[in-house]
């Protein structure tokens, strides 16, 4: 049996953390699906950024939706809505069969609204109409406008992914704004069905200390981080406040583990797949990832709901003078930032594309 099936009986959701239209148009989303028990997709700025790029792909589209006077983030857009209900599309029999719970795809708001509260609500709602597909989530950062931002997504009944969460407390921070959106809507009568995840970065904490410590504690802060907000989640599936509105009908908002490609070379490219195994969770993996696992994956149990030896190891990083709370929160600020360069060297990338793309159509350069 291969490794992505163990890891899906497991009860852990395989999504790919990648789209390029070539995926789509030459069956290979489709057979990930068939082969390796993926069943969900995430995108971010910088994955289309790089698809575009890289690419002709998108030319044809490109050029035609430039003609019709599209340009910047209109243009781009409508490029990610036709690839994300097409991927919707391909895991709809999987959201079916799970009553909603997988089967999804993700959408990011403009990172230019990363601390814009109103805009985000207002995007968010609008790219959710727009796609018309009800597995479709939209992406919205777990920052502090993030966080408000969410409540009021939830409430007015669309499904959310919350990402760039690095730490426990930015976690609990989310999950507590999808519990009260949720109690909202039962309070106003409506549904308590509101399906979300909550994406912690788990990649980026060995990265960004390296440096800092010994070779015995390398590659091991991430882990232990999310071994941390494991545990948080499991305890508060059973606290009270949860219990009543599972009573009521709703879903929790499911766990998923971000940023699980390995960057040390050094490291094995399976570390964050088979440290994270963990029933009700969901891990997004790049491409890469998806198929060194699939090719020497090895499954030797699952993460401990108690957290395991997290606590002894993040008070060792402690005493290496690694503060979590300060790291957790640059890490916030520097994906942010990087999703903000990523969108504006996407939108650049797609004007420069339409410009080169009409001089070898000056007939469609005179229509536009």
């Amino acid at each position: 049996m291969k490794a992505t099936q163990q890891l899906h009986d497991l009860g852990q959701s395989l999504w790919l953390d990648n789209i390029t239209r070539g995926l789509l148009t030459g069956g290979t989303l489709a057979r990930y699906i068939g082969e390796y028990s993926v069943t969900g997709l995430t995108s971010n700025p910088t994955i289309f950024d790089k698809a575009i790029r890289e690419s002709s792909f998108y030319d044809d589209a490109i050029q035609q939706k430039a003609a019709a006077g599209k340009s910047g983030e209109a243009l781009f857009f409508e490029l990610a809505l036709e690839d994300l209900t097409q991927a919707a599309d391909l895991f709809r029999p999987v959201h079916d069969a799970t009553a909603g719970i997988d089967g999804w795809v993700s959408l990011e708001v403009s990172p230019l609204l990363a601390d814009d509260a109103a805009g985000t609500i207002r995007a968010a709602a609008e790219l959710h109409r727009r796609a018309q597909r009800p597995n479709l989530f939209i992406k919205i950062p777990g920052t502090a406008a993030g966080v408000r931002a969410i409540e009021e997504t939830i409430f007015a009944g669309v499904p959310v992914n919350v990402t760039l969460l690095f730490s426990c407390e930015q976690y609990l921070a989310a999950a507590e704004a999808y519990m009260r959106g949720i109690e909202r809507r039962i309070a106003a009568g409506l549904g308590p069905k509101v399906q979300s995840v909550a994406s912690i970065f788990v990649s980026r904490w060995d990265a960004a200390v390296q440096a800092m410590v010994g070779a015995p504690l390398r590659n091991r802060l991430g882990i232990a981080v999310a071994r941390r907000t494991y545990r948080a989640y499991r305890a508060l599936l059973d606290t009270a406040r949860w219990r009543k509105l599972a009573a009521a009908g709703a879903d929790p908002q499911r766990v998923l583990w971000a940023s699980t490609g390995t960057k040390d070379p050094k490291a094995p490219d399976t570390l964050y797949i088979e440290a994270l195994a963990a029933p009700g969770t969901v891990n997004t993996m790049p491409e890469a990832t998806l198929l060194a696992f699939a090719d020497h994956g090895k499954l030797s149990g699952q993460m401990p709901p108690d957290g395991g030896d997290a606590d002894a190891l993040l008070a060792e990083f402690e005493r290496s003078q690694v503060q979590q709370g300060p790291i957790a929160a640059q890490l916030q600020r520097e994906g942010a930032q990087s999703f903000t360069k990523s969108w504006n060297d996407l939108l650049e990338c797609i004007n420069s594309k339409s410009a080169q793309l009409a001089r070898r159509d000056p007939a469609a350069a005179a229509r536009r």
